[in-house]
């Protein structure tokens, strides 16, 4: 994994307010909290060794068949598997990527030998890797345009981690099994706010998913997580907040940010985006807010493709983002 993603926390002393992460941080998890206090038992017995349980819920809830789904330890052990996937089979196979977009796409393919090349390379067999809602700029790709890239490359891996902080068209399940060539990942750490638990999930074709569930390790996802994506799902929870209250809340931030002077904030299609400051230094901004104010924003110079003016900011209540504001106003004075 790359260094210089987002929720750095730990780097600085009392930070309050956190907008460095995409995941909403006001969630109330109280529900969650009590009924895994209830089962800890769980860890004193090995989890399943693969989590056919969860996967049987996950394929009940959207309507597929429980072969077209493969849990995961988080979307960021499903994007590792995919490209050890792929790397491993007889083929030759190249990626292409959508800049700038999540590191742990490129990363992967680095780690297991994938080139990233151009998409008309005849030698290779094309897989798109394709963020949606992207991370970090916050826009959408229509389910129309996926599926013309479906007939475009081989192979279209669609990230929907953030698919609950959109209002936005997103393919659905069904779309993606119906498919010969689509992986959809999927994120319950960010549709329930639960970073910590890691699950993520798969689905995909079901001769895709057989090929994938030939290279997962046993016991990868916890006990605990399973049973909490089990519950989670089983009872319909719903942590994140009413989505257009959060979002025009977001459109507010944006355009305040976009009165101060030598601030520019772009324009989004989900709950964060990226913003320019000029003429310092994302990084001199973000010592300056968790030093001096006790806020934590997200340095996105690491991105490829953006500048070291670029960060990234995710909405969080109003008065929290009234004081981001304040405290960016007072830094460009």
């Amino acid at each position: 994994m790359t260094e210089g993603h987002g929720d750095d926390i730990y780097k600085y002393q009392d930070i309050r307010i956190n907008f460095s992460s995409n995941i909403y941080s006001h969630a109330d998890l109280s529900g969650l909290r009590n009924h895994l206090h209830e089962v800890i038992d769980l860890i004193r017995n090995y989890p399943e060794p693969e989590p056919f349980t969860l996967e049987a819920v996950i394929a009940r809830k959207k309507g597929i068949p429980a072969d077209c789904v493969l849990v995961t330890a988080g979307a960021t052990e499903a994007i590792y598997l995919i490209a050890r996937t792929f790397a491993l089979q007889q083929e030759s196979f190249s990626a292409s990527i959508l800049h700038p977009t999540f590191s742990e796409y490129e990363d992967a393919c680095r780690m297991y030998g994938i080139p990233t090349l151009p998409d008309n390379n005849a030698n290779t067999h094309p897989i798109l890797w394709l963020c949606n809602p992207n991370n970090p700029t916050g826009s959408v790709v229509s389910p129309e345009k996926i599926q013309q890239y479906a007939r475009q490359f081989d192979y279209v891996v669609v990230d929907q981690s953030y698919e609950d902080y959109t209002q936005a068209p997103m393919l659905t399940p069904q779309e993606a099994v119906s498919s010969d060539n689509i992986l959809q990942l999927h994120s319950l750490t960010k549709t329930y706010a639960i970073p910590g638990l890691r699950i993520g999930y798969i689905i995909a074709p079901s001769h895709l998913i057989g090929l994938l569930r030939q290279y997962v390790g046993p016991w990868t996802v916890n006990a605990l997580a399973i049973e909490a994506g089990k519950w989670l799902m089983e009872n319909d929870v719903r942590v994140l907040p009413d989505l257009n209250t959060y979002l025009t809340e977001t459109e507010r931030l944006r355009q305040r940010l976009n009165q101060i002077p030598g601030i520019k904030a772009a324009e989004t299609q989900t709950n964060f985006f990226l913003a320019q400051i000029t003429p310092n230094t994302a990084a001199e901004l973000k010592d300056y807010l968790a030093n001096n104010h006790h806020i934590l924003i997200r340095d996105a110079s690491n991105f490829r493709g953006l500048t070291p003016h670029h960060f990234r900011i995710s909405t969080q209540s109003p008065q929290e983002n009234d004081q981001l504001v304040n405290a960016i106003k007072d830094f460009t004075i």
